[in-house]
């Protein structure tokens, strides 16, 4: 039975604008190294293989050692990077990062791998304070994937917390809610800093 458990991959979501950042976030140094590269190196810990998901016009800016898919641009928002992984190798399973998590460890993401319910369309780590799922914090099973094509040509809403709110998802609570912290502007940056460097 284990061997029918579909691979695990790990994708490292860097395609987004960064917008309200100001600058890329996926090359922001929060541990010493790029985030993006630093998210790609925790999840080669946990992953089979990883990749990192970006627009066309980064790719040319990456170093060699990056598996990289590059978005198709079939979706809009994040299910843009998870769907074009997704349709390059459709028979695993996806564990997705963003790339403003700047607090998720390894013990955190080895907690998430350990709670995979397979028979689950997703396991996504949920604050205890909101119960909601993260989508951008979970392990997206294939079929849970190929249900979300279904729900984004039925419906208006590309909003993948929604999908998973009404999925049969499994949900998983960190030790720390902090863990899933989202940094999107200088201010965020700046606490996440100051965070790192009282912990150190």
């Amino acid at each position: 039975m284990k061997n029918d458990i579909p691979k695990l991959y790990g994708l490292v979501l860097a395609g987004g604008k960064s917008t309200r950042m100001g600058s890329d976030k996926g090359l922001i140094k929060y541990h010493s190294i790029p985030q993006q590269e630093h998210l790609y190196n925790l999840l080669n810990e946990v992953c089979d293989t990883v990749y990192l998901s970006v627009r066309q016009e980064q790719e040319g800016n990456l170093v060699d050692e990056f598996n990289v898919i590059v978005d198709q641009n079939e979706y809009r928002g994040p299910f843009n990077g998870i769907l074009s992984a997704y349709k390059t190798h459709p028979n695993v399973a996806w564990l997705v990062l963003a790339c403003d998590l700047p607090l998720i460890d390894l013990s955190s993401l080895k907690e998430l791998v350990k709670n995979r319910d397979p028979e689950k369309l997703a396991t996504s780590f949920a604050t205890k304070k909101s119960g909601l799922p993260e989508p951008l914090i979970t392990i997206w099973e294939p079929t849970g994937l190929t249900k979300a094509i279904s729900h984004l040509e039925s419906t208006d809403s590309s909003c993948p917390r929604k999908f998973l709110i009404n999925a049969d998802t499994s949900l998983v609570h960190p030790e720390q809610d902090e863990v899933l912290y989202n940094a999107n502007s200088l201010e965020d940056y700046e606490f996440v800093k100051s965070k790192i460097a009282l912990s150190n």
